[in-house]
């Protein structure tokens, strides 16, 4: 592998290297694209008031969180009233009347989660395709196998994890509370009830990798042909990124809107105390969408994901493509000066 690195003008980087650049990332994502949906939550809360019971799903380009509505307003922060004009006149005021850090509200929970998720997903997905390019050879295959793999990978890790976090904030229950509940919960329905929703995310998320890199190493690949360059740009790996996640999220819109669907139901059980009912299949729920909305429904909130997925994609692909381009100029500084 050095050999071969070497040969391209490139250096090789560790894993730890790699998961500390995705972390940068992720960080970076979180920063930027966090104030764009808190503005986008506080506009929807605005024109469609919720009522108690009724939950919505905040995404910020990293992770979703299901949001709970009480008596007519939510407890958190984007239960604040507003008179807002538009998304510039919502920026304006929001920062006026409440401060700068109000833009970041509903970040700590995200950064928790999608740490973890992301250092796994992408040090996979970098570490999976030099094993299997070393061992299958070069092909179109290698970035969706690779992609496939390190999302279910990650999906799975992290599945557990999202079931608590949603106990956590359904409830409001202290460490020991949730220790009984999860206990009580493996008790009843077994061990595989922790990764209750893997299924629909995994219909989403898994499509939507091996599309995103597909696309990307492609895209990427034929931006260095055209400027005859060994490494991309940060611009060339952001205009990728933006394309190719435009086109997955596109795609596989249909299961994120029955993910949602799914999510959002299982929330409203968990809150109100209602007993649910056998979950219905990821098809069943299609189903019944178009029989409700027609086809088009399996697309709907396609330009708020398209604006929330692209500049998240684009973001997180280009700082982690320049952190490892960081690590490798490092690397072949110290291996020059041994």
């Amino acid at each position: 592998m050095t050999n071969k690195n070497n040969e391209n003008g490139l250096y090789p980087i560790s894993p730890f290297q790699q998961a500390v650049a995705s972390c940068c990332g992720a960080t970076i994502t979180s920063l930027l694209v966090t104030p764009l949906d808190v503005v986008k939550i506080r506009l929807q809360v605005q024109s469609n008031p919720l009522t108690k019971g009724k939950c919505f799903i905040y995404s910020n380009g990293l992770m979703d969180h299901v949001c709970v509505s009480e008596n007519g307003n939510t407890k958190a922060w984007y239960k604040k009233s507003g008179h807002f004009k538009g998304m510039l006149d919502a920026f304006v005021k929001i920062v006026r009347m409440e401060g700068v850090k109000s833009l970041w509200s509903g970040l700590p929970p995200t950064l928790m989660m999608a740490l973890p998720t992301t250092v796994i997903y992408f040090t996979c997905y970098d570490q999976l395709s030099e094993v299997l390019g070393a061992t299958l050879g070069k092909g179109d295959f290698i970035p969706i196998l690779a992609g496939s793999l390190s999302r279910l990978g990650s999906v799975t890790v992290i599945s557990p994890l999202e079931l608590v976090r949603t106990k956590l904030q359904a409830h409001q229950l202290s460490y020991k509370q949730l220790h009984v509940c999860i206990s009580n919960t493996i008790a009843k329905d077994g061990w595989l009830s922790l990764w209750r929703g893997w299924g629909p995310t995994v219909l989403r998320d898994v499509p939507f990798s091996a599309m995103y890199w597909y696309n990307y190493e492609h895209l990427k690949e034929g931006l260095c042909k055209r400027f005859d360059m060994h490494e991309p740009t940060f611009m060339m790996c952001f205009t990728s990124g933006a394309i190719s996640g435009s086109i997955a999220a596109f795609l596989t819109l249909p299961f994120d809107v029955v993910k949602t669907h799914k999510q959002t139901q299982l929330w409203e059980c968990e809150t109100l105390n209602i007993s649910q009912r056998k979950s219905a299949s990821t098809w069943t729920v299609m189903k019944k969408i178009v029989a409700e909305n027609g086809f088009t429904g399996l697309f709907t909130g396609i330009i708020p994901r398209l604006i929330k997925v692209a500049p998240a994609c684009a973001i997180m692909i280009s700082t982690y493509e320049y952190g490892k381009a960081f690590f490798r100029k490092l690397n072949k500084k110290q291996m020059e000066n041994n």
